[in-house]
């Protein structure tokens, strides 16, 4: 059974930072691409980053370009989002996924965690 845990959502003020975690377990973790997208409320959930397997090449929206920092730990089965100068507009559920491709389309991502809440205070 695949599970992807997401961690270290909060509560944070405007310009602070904060790095959320997914683990996962129940598949071979260094076989699959990873995303992470956010939905606030009352809007569609949208595509943030995105990580191939080997860890090589990244991808950004362009909202969180130069801010936000996909990482991955196949040792760890783990891939981490660092979000700095936080803005109040990220506020959202923060769910990362997992794909056998590369890219943006939420309909690409076969496997999705819960979600983290990131709530920025202005």
């Amino acid at each position: 059974q695949v599970q992807l845990a997401e961690s270290g959502g909060g509560l944070v003020q405007a310009g602070d930072s904060l790095r959320l975690s997914c683990a996962a377990s129940g598949l071979t973790f260094s076989r699959y691409a990873m995303g992470w997208f956010r939905q606030a409320p009352g809007k569609e959930r949208e595509f943030v980053a995105a990580i191939s397997w080997s860890g090589l090449s990244t991808d950004y929206a362009d909202s969180v370009k130069g801010r936000f920092t996909i990482s991955r730990d196949n040792a760890k089965n783990t891939v981490y989002l660092q979000m700095n100068s936080l803005k109040p507009e990220d506020t959202a559920v923060y769910n990362c996924a997992a794909t056998s491709s590369f890219g943006r389309a939420r309909s690409e991502y076969v496997y999705w965690g819960q979600g983290t809440q990131v709530t920025v205070s202005s």
